[in-house]
């Protein structure tokens, strides 16, 4: 990995968000209203499928994060606000949506962001709704929350989803709702990540009986494999569960598998697309995981007891970020629409990759604000 100094990590974190604001103005302007997923051949707009629309929330997200850098009142701060809202509007239905397993993608980077910009009850309203209908997937047998392919499927993606479970029940002090997020992540714990650190993409139940059968993945190399961004997934939601529970589990959890990120994924900070897969395909990497593990161990650092091993995964997640920026960002390529390259969506369908993809933008949009947030300190 690249060694900084702090003054070069600002300097470099500065430029390359303030290249990541140029091009999401670029996105506005060239396709406005759009909400996309992932590029072609670096372009945003385009007639490959998506899987489902729980990208949506990741435009208006980096909105949010680039109008909270603005000094407060400034024509830039306003602009940002009005496209922000714009962006998150739109999606206030979907609070009701029960055919995704992403309200927390799509809420907690726009409502939530919004929500502490001006605490409206109404936007805490929208927040709340989308916990209890996210809180509807769960199944007694089993006690998981399903995935959106199928009645007996756990996905740990859902990791990531789950906060805003936990956000509803704290408002509202709901116990019940509490008691979803808690056996959910304590089954995700049981079933998805292995005594190494490393996790399944899914889980698979008997729905009569709610007994775990067997892992399995539909982005992984395989069912036994290490699927990078769900291993990213993981450390970072983890970190978020305990964040909001305070349970000791599942701050070990996340820290089994950031070290697994850390011992396996190669110096320079980005991990292959699966740690498992076979010589052909695992010189694939892919960035958008290496910018949500950057995020979840910038998170992790600021809540560890441990002091030593905090300043370790500051440190490891200022070097991921900074090799981003240095070789991955899209900085010199005029005709690249998308920020960061070398992303992955779908290997086995052919779907956005080595590409810009939206989750993969706003990780390390939202991961660059924070590290320079530590470093302004």
């Amino acid at each position: 990995m690249i060694q900084l100094d702090s003054q070069s990590d600002r300097h470099l974190f500065a430029g390359t968000l303030e290249f990541a604001g140029r091009q999401i103005r670029r996105l506005i302007e060239t396709y406005p209203d759009f909400y996309p997923m992932y590029t072609k051949e670096g372009r945003w707009k385009h007639d490959l499928p998506a899987w489902t629309h729980w990208c949506d929330g990741f435009l208006p997200g980096m909105m949010w994060i680039l109008q909270s850098r603005c000094e407060s009142g400034s024509p830039e701060a306003e602009w940002w606000l009005a496209q922000a809202i714009r962006y998150s509007k739109p999606l206030e239905p979907r609070q009701f949506d029960r055919n995704v397993h992403d309200l927390g993608f799509i809420f907690m980077s726009t409502y939530y962001r919004w929500f502490q910009l001006d605490p409206n009850p109404a936007l805490r309203d929208v927040l709340i709704q989308a916990g209890r209908t996210m809180a509807l997937r769960f199944r007694e047998k089993g006690q998981y929350l399903r995935s959106f392919v199928a009645e007996e499927s756990l996905f740990i993606d859902i990791m990531m989803n789950v906060g805003i479970i936990f956000y509803a029940a704290l408002e509202t002090r709901d116990e019940k709702l509490l008691d979803v997020a808690m056996r959910h992540c304590l089954t995700s714990r049981r079933v998805l990540v292995r005594g190494d650190g490393s996790t399944a993409h899914e889980g698979l139940f008997d729905l009569a009986t709610g007994e775990f059968l067997r892992q399995s993945t539909h982005q992984g190399y395989r069912g036994d494999s290490c699927w990078s961004r769900g291993l990213a997934w993981a450390l970072y939601g983890f970190g978020t569960s305990y964040a909001y529970s305070r349970d000791s589990r599942f701050l070990e959890t996340a820290e089994a598998c950031a070290d697994f990120y850390i011992l396996q994924t190669p110096s320079d900070g980005v991990p292959p697309w699966d740690y498992d897969a076979p010589e052909e395909s695992g010189a694939l990497i892919d960035t958008s995981a290496a910018a949500i593990a950057a995020g979840g161990l910038l998170r992790l650092s600021g809540i560890l007891p441990d002091r030593a091993k905090a300043h370790l995964y500051r440190s490891v997640a200022l070097r991921i970020l900074g090799n981003l920026c240095h070789s991955h960002a899209a900085v010199s390529e005029a005709a690249w629409e998308g920020i960061l390259k070398g992303g992955v969506y779908h290997i086995h369908k052919g779907l956005g990759v080595a590409e810009s993809v939206m989750w993969g933008e706003y990780f390390f949009v939202e991961a660059l604000d924070e590290a320079l947030r530590l470093t302004e300190v």
